[in-house]
Parts: C-alpha cells; structure tokens; sequence
C-alpha cells in the first residue's frame, strides 16, 4: 500500500494526514470540554499548540535515542517525522511537562485539564495509529493469510497487512480499536454525577498502560534496553500510577462537574 498521495507538485504522507486528523479532533474536543467548565478558549489553544509541539518532539527524541546506532549515522533522518517514528510514551512525558508548568503558572488545575486532554487524547491515537497501518508499521509477528481472514478484517486491512510478502498480525488495529473503546466509555462517563477530577485521567492512564502492555508483547518494532521492551516498563508504570490517582482522587478531589476552573491567562 502506498504510504503517500502524490499530486504533481507535492507529496503528501497519509502518514501526517492520520496525525492531523486526530489532533484537529481532539483538540476541539479538549477546547469545547474546557470552555464549559470555565477555562479561557485562548488559553486552552495555546495550551494544546505547546502541548502537541513539544509532545511530537518528545516523541521523536524517544524514539531516536533507542535508534541512536542508525541516526547517528543518518542526521538528516532524525528530521524525517513524516515517516514515521513517534514513540508515543516520549510524547505523553514531553506534552505532560509543558501541561503542568503551563497550568501552574498560570494559575489553572493541572489535573483537572488533564481530565480534558486526555479524553481528547485517547481518540486522537485512536486515529493516528492509522498512519502507522499506512506506513506498514506497528505490527505484530508474521500470520497466515487464513488467520487474518477468520478475524474477519476488512480486504484492504488484509492486503495492507502485507508486507514484504508476509502477512503480519495487525496490533495497530487492535490498538486503534481499543483507544476508541475507551473514548466512548469516558464521553459516556465524564458527565455522571460521581465523577471526582481524576477520574478521567486515572481510567486513560489504566485502559491504555494496560493495553499497550500486551499489545507491545506482541509487536516486532519495540524500542528495546537491553532484553526490555521499554513501552511494557512505562505501561506498568502508567498502570500502577492510574491507580494511585484513583484513590487519591476519591479520598481528596471535588466532583468534576460542580467544580468551575477559574482561568486568568486570558492572554497567555
């Protein structure tokens, strides 16, 4: 499957197509949620554009420094983004810092926002996971043409999977699917009255570091230290601080509807 759209005078990548997809609707989810809850829009944007910038650069340095045996061959490479080689754990820990000082300098709950972001989130790698589909990336360990289709997938889902003349398992689906999953259970939970802030962000940190523990079990393509696979490490790690965060949040926070963020960064 060809990874890129070419219209004569440009080349585009469906790679950046699907990244830019998920964060246009994710960001306008965070920015409409954050508005109704009291938060200046223009703060908000501003958040969210530091936020994804730095989160892609976040992402990108992970990855290169578990690459580094290529790039410090290839320099030039290490600019090539849309080609691929986001790592997704680096762009959580890069875009979290820049949320956080963000928010404590200008005086906004940096939990509840995150309670924003991350429904938000969640959805946006619901969608960008299809970039690495198109990017023949993501994937599991080599399967039979019978075992994709008694999953019964989709045709070009199926051919797309193969690669090289293989058939791979397609963890990337698995991944977008249960990132969507959990989209709709906190759209469909984040308006109940025993909601406490926290709560959001606990569940994402729980539903995907659960997740991905297993998915990355199975991919070909993990960043590894040593024997490690390093997103199974932070995924344990995402896990156990979900449920930190829940009881914490239980035992100490306001409900997530009654309480109103006041937001003086009007101008930031």
């Amino acid at each position: 499957m060809d990874p890129v759209i070419n219209l004569g005078f440009i080349s585009i990548h469906i790679y950046s197509i699907c990244l830019f997809i998920g964060i246009l609707l994710g960001s306008n989810l965070v920015i409409r949620e954050a508005k109704r809850h009291g938060i200046s829009e223009n703060f908000t944007i501003n958040l969210l554009f530091f936020g994804i910038v730095f989160g892609i650069i976040g992402a990108r340095i992970y990855f290169v420094i578990f690459n580094f045996d290529y790039y410090k061959d290839n320099p030039l490479d290490i600019f090539k983004v849309w080609e691929g080689g986001l790592a997704i754990h680096g762009g959580i820990i890069a875009a979290l810092i820049c949320i956080l000082i963000m928010c404590h300098n200008n005086k906004v709950s940096s939990l509840k926002m995150l309670d924003f972001i991350v429904v938000g989130a969640i959805v946006g790698q619901a969608i960008g996971r299809w970039g690495n589909f198109f990017n023949g990336e993501a994937h599991g360990p080599i399967t039979t043409l019978s075992y994709l289709e008694s999953l019964h997938l989709p045709k070009f889902i199926i051919e797309g999977m193969n690669i090289g003349g293989n058939y791979y398992i397609p963890t990337f689906l698995y991944e977008s699917l249960w990132c969507l999953i959990g989209f709709i259970i906190m759209i469909l939970i984040r308006h109940r009255k025993f909601m406490k802030i926290g709560y959001l962000t606990s569940f994402y940190l729980m539903w995907y570091g659960f997740e991905r523990f297993f998915i990355e079990g199975l991919r070909t393509d993990s960043l590894m230290f040593g024997p490690i696979k390093m997103a199974q490490v932070v995924s344990i790690i995402m896990f156990i601080a979900g449920i930190v965060l829940l009881v914490w949040s239980f035992r100490k926070n306001k409900n997530y509807n009654e309480e109103m963020v006041k937001c003086d960064a009007s101008n930031v």
